[in-house]
This record gives C-alpha cells, structure tokens and sequence, in this order.
C-alpha cells in the first residue's frame, strides 16, 4: 500500500519521480517523529491537537512494515496511545481506512492466483496466506504493544458505534470477531468465584455491568455475594487481569423460584448452603461491548454446574429465571396488526390494559391479562421466529442454544419499571438437565425443534378465529 503522506486538501500523484527517490529518508524521518508523538502521548495522555486519520494509518503502514521486535512494539505502543487521544471524527476516519485500504495484497492474491492456474506446488497456502487482509496483520502487532489486547476491545467498540451507518466497516468488524475468537476462546478463560473478599475494583466493575438487574449499592452487592446461598462466578482472561468478561449470579434455593423480587429483597433470610436443593442463575452480564459476538455464557454456565455440583452435591436442579427482553415490543406489533397470527379482537381488548399505568396491582385486570397472555408467551417461544429461522427471543436462543429446555412461564415474574417495560413482568425457568443437553442442542440445532415442558406446550393457545 502507498503512503498518503500530502495534506488532506493536497491530492498526491505517487508516480512522480521524486516521490519514489525521496521516499526512504523522508519515512525514517517520520517514523522517529511519530514514535516520539507517540511517546509524548503516552506520557501526557491528551495531545495539544487532534492526531489526524492519515497519521493514524501512516503508523500502522509503518508498524506493519517493520522487522525489528523493539520498534514494532514501540510503534504498536504510539499507535494505540495516538488513537485513544485521537478525536472521534478521527479515529472514525482512521477506522475507515483500515476497512478500505487495508486489504489483501492484490498483487500478491493474482499472483498467487496464477501459481495455481500453472499448477504450482503449495500455490492454494500461498494463495490462502495473500488472500488474508494485510489489517489482520497490524491488530495481531497491536496486541503486542502492553496493554494492547484491552485497547484493542475498545478500538472494536468504537467500531461498533459506527456499523449501522457506515456498513463498510463490516470487513474490519469481520476481522476482529475472527481474532478475538481465538484470542478469547475456552482455553485462555480462567473462572473465578466473585465474593465478598474479592479486590473492591473488581466488585466496582460488578455494579457498574450488571446488566439484567440493576445493583443499587454496596449493600445490594453485599446480599447478593456474602450470605451462604449466594454465589457469583465470572470469566477472566490473562491479559484483562481485573476485567470480568461475563459473569453469573446464581441463587441457592429449595425449589424453582416463579419471581425475582424474592431472591432479591435484602430483608431475606439465607438458607444454609447444605439445604439447598436448586441453584438458578438469575443474571447473567455481558461486561465488553468489544467482544460483542465472542461467546462465553456457555462455557461458563457448564462450567459453574461442574464447581457446584462438585461443592455441593445436594444440589441436583439447575434453572435459570431470566428475563424475557423482546416480549412487549413483539407482542405490540402483534396488537396492531389486522391479521394477527395469535391474536383474535376478544384477545386484543383484554389486553388494551397494557397501555394503562399499575394494571398489575389489580387483581381482577391482572387475571385478565394473566388468561391471554401466557397462551400468547407459549406462542412467542414455541412457534415465533426471527427472518433466520430461529427463536425470536434473544434470550431464548441463548439458553435453548445450550440445550437448556423451556421449563415454566412465570407470570408477573418481575415488577420493576424495566420488567414491565420490557416484557410485561413476564420471566421464564430454562432447565439444565445435563443428561439431555445434547440432545436438545442437537435437535435445535439440525431440525429446529424446541425443548420445552409439556406445561408450556398445552398452554398454546389455539389459531385465532376470523
């Protein structure tokens, strides 16, 4: 690739030949000159200006082009250290042109392309090698640079911010997702138990990601960690030493709870861990907007129900009660459509209560909406599904992914403004039965069917009449 090293308004014509001549010790001027910015970066943290998108990707030209280990890691180090004091219309550009110009090798993909037309020996690895997009390359020297593999994560975040308008982005996004896979895979992942004694930063990053139920203050975080029938366990990676990547808060309980608001409320009183029969894993948090689209809840909720049942073997039930996100937004198109797959205009009467404020605190609409609505919820998980052909829930795609079986519908499962908001207080059980997880994985998985307690199939509610 080409250096545009000419001023934004200046266009440059790279064929001139003193271009080429002067080239070699104008760009060993320059590399010193942005290293030491960089440096001066590093040391200030807050540039006297703006650092533009062309010298953003001058640097990661240079740093690509590069052998020496010593100034390929000072240069990754100015590069992340210039981008994250970098305005956002600039790392945005900067962005762009990692997307744009940052591709294969053209010449090197043809040639390759031609060793295999001659039949070549090794001329499909050659081809294999060419055809990888040079920017894989200058992330995997980014990573080099110390703390570069966090930086990283938040450069994908910035990017993220940017996909729906700018849709080119989504080759570099393609790249990102295909190194952190294997950057962040099961076997660089270490579980951890999250407890009351563990480093307060770490218990700060717990409140501020929980991301299903909201952690109100310390005394919040205290009754959810400490007592004997709590347990909280997160993912930890070794180059993001203090930053959980996903964590599970898990419930020890006597039986499947159908509310949230009881393992929450801090007057409680905690049960012996020995007693305990059910564990259910109530919040499950997502902590790195970066790694949108690693996975990791599998692994960690397999792995949480190895440590339990190795602690404690009186605990035989394993369930989720989990929050049902897209149900009222799904649900109102289905109200306003004239030809609803489930809804006849009996059904949408009674649910016209729904619009209103604190339906749910009288007993008689409540019992109203309570006959419609979980025929209707038997619906939306059985027989709902997205223009993919899978379960329109995101949630459920998740644990049914597992091969986790749809155990129960819990009605008015959670009040809080956000329950109702989202789903109209409606919370689900997913059962992790472990003798029949692959078989339900599998028959998801190849013939799109879904496994779910007889309970829930005879709530189905029968076609609408016209």
């Amino acid at each position: 690739m080409s250096l545009d090293l000419a001023p934004k308004e200046t266009p440059v014509n790279r064929n001139r030949p003193s271009d080429r001549q002067s080239r070699p010790a104008f760009l060993g001027d320059l590399l010193d000159t942005l290293t030491e910015r960089g440096r001066n970066l590093l040391r200030r943290r807050e540039p006297e200006a703006p650092v533009a998108a062309p010298d953003l990707a001058t640097l990661g030209d240079l740093l690509l082009s590069r052998r020496g280990e010593a100034s390929g890691v000072a240069l990754a180090r100015a590069l992340v250290a210039a981008f994250e004091v970098a305005a956002p219309e600039e790392r945005r550009a900067f962005l762009e042109l990692l997307a744009e110009q940052f591709g294969p090798d053209r010449a090197a993909v043809e040639a390759a392309m031609a060793a295999i037309q001659a039949g070549e020996p090794d001329s499909i690895e050659t081809l294999h090698a060419a055809s990888e997009p040079r920017r894989q390359e200058l992330l995997r020297r980014l990573n080099l640079a110390p703390g570069g593999t966090a930086a990283l994560v938040r450069m994908r975040e910035e990017l993220l911010k940017h996909l729906r308008e700018h849709p080119e982005l989504r080759r570099l996004d393609s790249d990102f997702a295909h190194l952190f896979g294997s950057w962040f895979n099961r076997g660089f992942l270490v579980l951890r138990h999250i407890d009351w004694t563990t480093p307060a930063n770490i218990l700060e990053k717990i409140i501020r990601y929980e991301a299903v139920h909201a952690i109100q203050n310390w005394d919040d975080l205290r009754s959810r960690l400490e007592p004997t029938d709590r347990r909280c366990y997160g993912f930890f990676h070794p180059q993001l030493v203090d930053e959980p990547l996903i964590f599970v808060e898990v419930a020890l309980t006597e039986s499947i709870p159908d509310n949230v608001a009881g393992l929450l409320d801090l007057g409680r009183e905690p049960i012996e861990a020995a007693k305990a029969t059910t564990a259910v894993f109530y919040s499950i948090s997502n902590t790195q907007k970066g790694l949108a689209g690693v996975s990791f809840g599998n692994f960690l909720i397999k792995q949480v129900v190895e440590d339990l049942k190795a602690e404690l073997p009186n605990v035989k039930t394993f369930v989720t009660l989990s929050p049902v996100p897209g149900f009222a937004t799904w649900l109102k198109r289905e109200r306003e459509a004239e030809a609803s797959e489930v809804l006849d205009a009996e059904a949408k009467a009674t649910l016209a209560v729904l619009d209103g404020p604190d339906w749910h605190l009288d007993p008689q609409k409540a019992e109203a909406v309570r006959s419609v609505l979980i025929p209707v919820a038997a619906h939306y998980f059985l027989k709902a599904k997205d223009k993919a052909g899978r379960p329109v829930d995101p949630v459920a795609r998740f644990h049914l992914g597992n091969g986790a079986r749809l155990e129960r519908l819990n009605f008015l499962g959670d009040m809080s403004a956000n329950g109702l908001r989202q789903s109209h207080g409606l919370m689900v059980n997913y059962l992790y039965d472990l003798g029949q997880i692959e078989k339900n994985h599998e028959a998801l998985a190849e013939m799109g069917r879904i496994a779910a307690a007889d309970a829930v199939r005879a709530a189905l509610p029968p076609a609408p009449q016209s």
